[in-house]
């Protein structure tokens, strides 16, 4: 589809534009989600697709090209255990630490929404399993840089072959609504708790508050490690002292011990605000 320099321009353009840094032997990867785009425009290649956007920046293609390569799979109460860390430890901290006040999650990179619904879910669940707690009034913020994936977790509804990774029959059952064979939509109880905004982790996070906790998980290994820094400062900077961070299972915080604090938690290790 294109040469080794037309595949390089490619890499910067998209590491400028969303923070991916591309391995020089992903030509497969881009080949496989751009071809059909770049048939469609008449394009022969990559050097061809960002001198187009260059030339016609506000085409919108630039968001159709960014949109293809940050679409990822993803699954319910993914690797399990910080949602059970969250239910059994950070949840009763924090609710006991602030009696009266509304947290705030953030659900950062969500793909197509499983990550928000779970955290709604095991909200719920903590709800249930402590009456006496009442509902705890918790607000989840959840973000995404694709717009396809945003109209996604919007909707609220999933096929059988997305339900199957990681939801239980029980979960399935009490938290779901069948809306058509095969489809099931999220119950507007556990949608409520939830509200989805466009983000590009690049840019500011200002707009979106201060947080108790922050997930942000399986995507700071797209980014080079001095963009992963910084979104881990700025990130830092909506934690309210004494926070939590959630990262992915093969993600870990490489310096920075004057903002964090690693806590182990038999299974998994989540960080601290200070």
């Amino acid at each position: 589809m294109s040469g080794d320099l037309d595949f390089d321009q490619f890499r910067v353009f998209l590491e400028k534009s969303c923070g991916i840094l591309l391995g020089s032997n992903k030509q497969y990867l881009v080949s496989s989600r751009l071809n059909k785009l770049m048939e469609q425009q008449g394009l022969k290649s990559l050097g061809d697709l960002v001198r187009k956007i260059q030339a016609q920046p506000r085409s919108g293609l630039r968001e159709q090209v960014v949109d293809a390569m940050t679409t990822n799979e993803t699954l319910w109460f993914r690797d399990a255990y910080p949602f059970e860390v969250l239910k059994n430890r950070v949840l009763p901290e924090l609710l006991k630490n602030a009696p009266g006040q509304r947290l705030r999650i953030w659900s950062a990179a969500c793909s197509s929404g499983q990550e928000p619904y779970s955290l709604s879910m095991t909200i719920d669940e903590y709800e249930r399993n402590n009456p006496s707690v009442g509902k705890t009034g918790v607000q989840i913020v959840a973000t995404e840089l694709s717009s396809t994936m945003l109209a996604a977790c919007k909707t609220a509804e999933y096929d059988s072959l997305a339900i199957a990774r990681g939801l239980s029959t029980e979960r399935l059952q009490r938290y779901f609504d069948v809306k058509a064979p095969g489809r099931w939509a999220v119950k507007p109880a556990i949608r409520s708790r939830v509200e989805f905004r466009a983000l590009n982790l690049l840019d500011s996070y200002a707009v979106l508050g201060k947080f108790d906790i922050v997930f942000c998980r399986n995507v700071l290994i797209y980014f080079s490690a001095d963009v992963k820094k910084d979104i881990l400062r700025r990130i830092h900077a909506t934690l309210k002292p004494g926070g939590y961070l959630f990262l992915g299972a093969s993600e870990a915080l490489n310096g920075l011990p004057e903002l964090y604090q690693m806590v182990q938690c038999s299974p998994g290790i989540i960080y601290k605000a200070k």
